[in-house]
């Protein structure tokens, strides 16, 4: 059977991820190389990885748009299936846990956006295509710098201070990559054989701010203190700043307390379990070399929000 995939965005988070994963898995792996035809690319492939999106959000209301139809008109020409990461904007601020069935009420204009591209994957995959949007909150990653955990959460880990987006106690979903896209690989071996939309919503871990500040106390042995974000500082600096005035649309995420309904995702792999919140700070502090202590039990539970 056919097992060439070609990923798109293989530079970004998920798509480096998804390479490697498919790799592993003993796929044929090619890289879409941005500027040339995506349909030609496509030709012999089983699947379209969508991992491309433009860095720090920018110029997403053009660039979405052209991505989408070039993915779309690759998949008619090629035969190939679509697969894509989708995200949690589209939800807006529906009550959650999210799930397939949950309303598109996006509240920004990315999540407007992103909620106007899925419903282009969902005609297509009315027209007889298999489609799968394996959806998930923010990524994880410990050896990417461009994780928002790496970029702004644990900035100041060294110091003793992890940094808040949000209020410390709003309990937030996060998807490890390297979880995200072996599930990604199971469902490229089986997706294809019956055409139509599959909107899968990967679980993955869910923890607060003080939750991550306990747990890395509990692992170095010293008190993790909570800082908040500087909002007010990125307001200022917006004008000049595309990736702020883009972050900003998307603060009410971390002071919404959210979670993806895993009931679809539990009755197709039963026996997976995602990392604990345990296991992601560990590799957090391993990759930066930090040392991790025995269990402290709960003998560091102090955490200052200054």
């Amino acid at each position: 059977m056919n097992r060439r995939v070609l990923i798109l965005g293989m530079g970004g988070l998920f798509g480096s991820a998804a390479a490697r994963s498919f790799r592993a898995a003993g796929w044929d792996v090619d890289r879409y190389r941005r500027g040339t035809d995506m349909a030609i690319a496509a030709r012999g492939a089983r699947w379209i990885v969508n991992a491309m999106n433009p860095p720090n959000y920018h110029d997403w209301a053009n660039q979405i748009p052209q991505i989408t139809k070039q993915v779309l008109a690759a998949s008619r020409d090629s035969g190939a299936s679509v697969m894509v990461p989708g995200n949690v904007y589209v939800y807006g601020r529906e009550p959650s846990p999210w799930s397939a069935s949950t309303p598109h009420h996006a509240c920004t204009r990315k999540g407007k956006i992103r909620a106007e591209m899925e419903a282009r994957y969902r005609a297509h995959a009315e027209e007889g295509r298999s489609v799968v949007i394996l959806r998930g909150g923010d990524f994880l990653n410990a050896e990417s710098p461009d994780t928002l955990m790496n970029r702004v959460m644990l900035k100041d880990l060294r110091k003793g201070k992890i940094t808040a987006l949000g209020k410390p106690d709003a309990q937030r979903v996060y998807a490890d990559l390297e979880d995200m896209t072996r599930i990604a690989v199971q469902l490229a071996e089986t997706e294809d054989h019956t055409p139509g939309l599959l909107d899968l919503g990967f679980p993955g871990t869910r923890f607060s701010a003080r939750e991550l500040a306990e747990e890395f106390s509990s692992q170095m042995g010293r008190d993790i203190s909570i800082k908040k974000f500087p909002w007010t500082a990125l307001l200022l600096a917006s004008p000049a700043w595309e990736l702020a005035r883009e972050l900003r649309e998307m603060r009410y995420l971390f002071d919404m307390s959210h979670e993806i309904d895993g009931t679809d995702f539990h009755a197709r792999f039963p026996e997976f379990t995602p990392k604990t919140l345990q296991r992601v700070v560990f590799e957090h502090l391993y990759i930066r070399g930090l040392k991790v202590v025995p269990d402290q039990g709960n003998a560091m539970s102090s955490h200052t929000i200054l």
